[in-house]
Formats: structure tokens, sequence, C-alpha cells
């Protein structure tokens, strides 16, 4: 890619503010964690790999502004940032599990000394950075042969590489199979209220050469009727472990949509997204942000003042109406419950 998600440069973290595009390509320069942080809750960066990315650096980057040499006031200062991390957004499973990595590194502090453990967070905030990158080439590689000469892929929000370290889930199979040599189009979901389809999945196919229509949300079920879609493409920001799949608002719609007409509907997400803790979907927490973001567009409104509105960030896709899920250890079918918990061990 031309552009680079999010990038560590030693003293800060420079991160693409994905709230600007397309209009503007701008980057964040975020020298300490809280901005990191207010960076992930303002969806600045966004997308569930790369909003881990972006945790881990965050924690790297306290870890070398922390003045302190004493281990337990080191300690006890990056827990507070690994907490505050945390809460930034619920739903993103891999936001969780970058902390964790990164928090297993930190409570070796007391073996390894302050020095050490700075550096040995650093290597582990990179190394997340670069295994996202790797895993998504995998999933492009193992969901390639999906795609067709001459298909339509139908995409809503955006997995590509603005949602991760710099390459993409569900469009990273699209861009797997385009660098192969295969020649198909591509329907980009607007996604509303946040319009990541049509300001950010339409950029980036842009960017590729990639031929992309934008359509609204509400379109999907009548070019499925016409016969205009051969599948469906998506990402994922958790995924239970009988294979429910929690991802961006609209997603449940388009799975029964598909399902209805016979399209065959894909999650593609490195297993990082796999939550085997949780039974099903029912317990996947499900953000609800400001409902400015529903009642205004960029600040302005465009529905009646006072008037009340809902804003879920994500839905759960029902496993029943999944496909199969693309991931860097292959491509995963049913029973899910059986064949995402060999794959995760």
């Amino acid at each position: 890619m031309k552009f680079k998600t999010i990038e560590w440069k030693g003293d800060r973290v420079r991160i693409l503010d994905q709230r600007r595009l397309p209009q503007e390509v701008r980057y964040l320069d975020c020298r300490d964690a809280s901005s990191v942080t207010q960076a992930i809750r303002t969806m600045a960066i966004r997308g569930a790999p790369a909003i881990g990315v972006a945790a881990a650096m965050g924690i790297a980057l306290a870890a070398k502004k922390t003045l302190s040499h004493q281990p337990e006031a080191f300690h006890k200062s990056l827990e507070k940032v690994c907490r505050e991390m945390r809460q930034t957004r619920p739903t993103a499973v891999n936001l969780f599990w970058a902390v964790d990595r990164m928090k297993k590194i930190l409570d070796q502090v007391y073996t390894h000394g302050v020095d050490e453990t700075k550096e040995r967070l650093v290597k582990e905030a990179l190394n997340i950075l670069k295994e996202d990158i790797e895993i998504n080439r995998k999933i492009g590689m193992f969901g390639k042969r999906l795609i067709k000469n001459g298909d339509r892929v139908l995409t809503h929000c955006n997995a590509g590489a603005l949602a991760t370290a710099g390459y993409g889930t569900a469009l990273g199979v699209i861009y797997a199979a385009w660098a192969e040599g295969k020649r198909f189009c591509v329907f980009a979901d607007e996604t509303r209220p946040q319009m990541q389809g049509a300001r950010l999945t339409a950029w980036e196919l842009v960017q590729k050469k990639i031929p992309v229509t934008i359509v609204t949300d509400n379109m999907a079920g009548w070019l499925m009727e016409k016969g205009q879609v051969n599948l469906v493409l998506v990402g994922a920001d958790r995924i239970a472990r009988n294979g429910d799949t929690a991802n961006k608002i609209g997603t449940y719609s388009l799975a029964v949509l598909s399902k209805w007409h016979g399209v065959p509907f894909y999650v593609a997400a490195p297993t990082s997204t796999l939550d085997l803790t949780l039974d099903s979907g029912l317990d996947i927490p499900i953000e609800e942000r400001d409902i400015r973001e529903v009642t205004h567009f960029r600040g302005y409104p465009i529905a009646p003042k006072g008037v009340k509105a809902f804003n879920p960030a994500f839905d759960v896709t029902p496993h029943s109406l999944v496909h199969a899920i693309i991931t860097e250890k292959g491509l995963i079918r049913k029973p899910f419950e059986k064949n995402l918990k060999r794959i995760k061990v």
C-alpha cells in the first residue's frame, strides 16, 4: 500500500486519521498513550486488528516515557495504561488479545528489570504489527480461490489495509485474487452511519485500481435478487466458539439476504479474533456509540432536533448463516465449534 495505517516512530505512534478520508490524507503523531487511546475511541483508527496494534504500541510508548526505574512503580503505571486501553472499545477482541500479550511482558519486570522490559515491550508491539501483516497475507492466500474471473463481490464496512496493520482480511482476499490475475468487480456497501464502505473501502480499492461500485446499504437485497452478487466477503470483530460472528452493524442483514438468495457468505478473520471463552454470540458485548453519529453527519444535523436514535456499532451473525470462515490457518467450515477449537490450540 502507498499509505501506512499505523507506524512506530520511536518517540511517537503515527496513525492515519481515518475520520478525514477520503478528502484528506492526514496523520496523527501520538506522543503519549492517552493520545493513542483517544485515537482508538474516536475511530481515528478502527478495525479490530488495527486497534490491537495501536493498543500494543500505546503501551510500548507509555513504557518508553515512564521515568521510574523501580519495578513496582513501573508496573503500577503501565497496568493503568493497560486498563485504559481495554476500556476504549468493548467488542473487538483483538484489542484485549494484544493488551494481554503486552501485559505478559510487563509482568516479567520483576525478573528482567525496567530497562529490559521497556525494550521487550517495544519489540512485542512491533511483532504484533509484523505478524498481523503476515497473517492477513495468509488469509488472502487461502481465500483467493473463492473468487473467480467475472465475479461480483459484495463487502460491508472496511476490512482492508485501513482496518489492519496494512493488508486486510476480507479485502486481503480480494487483493490476493487480483494479484493472481483474476478480474472481477466489487460492490461496497456505504455502511451507515460512519460510511466506512463509501469512505474507506472504496478509497482503498481505487488506490489498487480494482473496479468498485458503491451501493447504499438497502440495495444489497435487490442486487442479489437480480443475480448481481456471487459472494459476500466481510471481516469480524469477535467470533464466539460456535461461529457466531460480531461485525459492523448491517452484517446480519446481509447474511440473512445471502441465505435467502443462495449467495455464499464468508467471514475473513485472523485467529486472534476468535473468543473461545464465549459460548455464542449472545455473550458478545455490543458497543453502543453516541447517537449523534446517526442524527448528524460530520457535525451537520440530518434529523429533527431532539429526536431519539439508536446506535449499536455491531451486530451478530448466527453461525448458521456463515458459509465458512477464512483464517490464516485455512478455510474453516462447519461444525465451527469443533473446527475453530482445533485451529486455536
